[in-house]
């Protein structure tokens, strides 16, 4: 029995363990079939992912397309502008160059018919200003001495001195009356300067008995600034048209030198070595050796042998000058 029992036992396990290996058998196979649908699904989701990816590239390439194109339209567009602009500027230089050649032909000009109006006024002009009455020069009223004819032909040429009750009548070139100002006396000799500039000789001096006014006329007072005179007022003329005309490709080297004639006596207002001594008859010719003496050169020109001659390159370095020549 026992025998027998174990037997059917056997079987029955083995039927169990047959059972058990069928099912074991399906799972296997419906685990290979899950997995193999798992497997389908990923790979569906990751097709559909790059997908969307080649799309979104595609749009960015589609876009970077158009931007270069754009770019490419606009980098024409500009190489065609900057074309235009250099042909615009190459215009422009050559009528600068030519305008430089017109405005050197026209300066020129400027000179030689400048130079004419002056001949054709005089190359010699006598000009005479009458000062105001001082406290010093008595009670009488100017009008009592001086006049001015207001005909035609004498209208700002003619003064008129009475003395005694009788009338002397004088003709200048022009007359300025005791209220003319600096500015007033400066302006008819302004074009006198700028023929210095052009290239032409040019003189200018003050005659008149002492006290007449001739210092004030020539120098004025520097520090103020309507009451400077002829001399700082032709100097700033000087450096502002030399500057004027460096801008035309002129240069200019500027040089000043500054004596009195004493006495029939040389003096040297900028030399260092001048005497401080107090003997005006001491000859000062002989300063340090110095022998200054009026020459002539070939060309014609003027000039003191031993003057102290100063290089100048602005109007400070010559109102310099002008307060140590004051001094001296």
């Amino acid at each position: 029995v026992s025998q027998d029992d174990a037997v059917n036992q056997k079987e029955t396990l083995a039927n169990e363990v047959k059972c058990l290996r069928g099912e074991l058998q399906q799972v296997r196979d419906d685990r290979d079939r899950q997995v193999s649908q798992v497997q389908a699904l990923s790979a569906e989701d990751t097709c559909s992912s790059q997908r969307e990816q080649i799309r979104i590239l595609e749009l960015q390439l589609a876009a970077a397309n158009e931007k270069l194109k754009m770019t490419d339209l606009s980098a024409s567009e500009t190489r065609m502008e900057y074309l235009e602009q250099k042909r615009i500027m190459k215009e422009l230089q050559d009528r600068l160059a030519d305008m430089e050649h017109k405005l050197i032909d026209g300066e020129n000009l400027r000179k030689k018919l400048h130079n004419t109006i002056l001949e054709l006024k005089g190359n010699i002009r006598v000009f005479c200003r009458v000062r105001p009455l001082l406290p010093d020069d008595g009670a009488a009223a100017e009008d009592a001495i001086v006049s001015y004819p207001t005909s035609t032909e004498s209208l700002g040429r003619g003064v008129d001195l009475i003395q005694s009750g009788q009338k002397y009548p004088f003709t200048f070139d022009k007359v300025f009356n005791h209220e003319a100002s600096q500015q007033d006396v400066f302006v008819e000799i302004s074009q006198l300067v700028q023929s210095a500039l052009d290239g032409y000789k040019v003189c200018i001096f003050a005659y008149g008995q002492t006290g007449s006014g001739k210092t004030y006329t020539m120098m004025g007072r520097p520090e103020a600034s309507e009451q400077k005179g002829l001399i700082p007022r032709s100097l700033e003329q000087i450096f502002q048209s030399s500057q004027a005309l460096q801008e035309q490709g002129w240069k200019y080297k500027m040089q000043a030198s500054m004596l009195e004639i004493y006495n029939e006596t040389i003096r040297d207002l900028l030399s260092n070595n001048r005497s401080s001594g107090s003997d005006s008859t001491r000859p000062e010719n002989s300063v340090s050796g110095k022998q200054y003496t009026i020459k002539h050169d070939a060309n014609g020109n003027t000039y003191v042998s031993d003057l102290t001659i100063v290089d100048v390159s602005s109007i400070s370095e010559i109102s310099s000058l002008l307060r140590q020549a004051a001094q001296s």
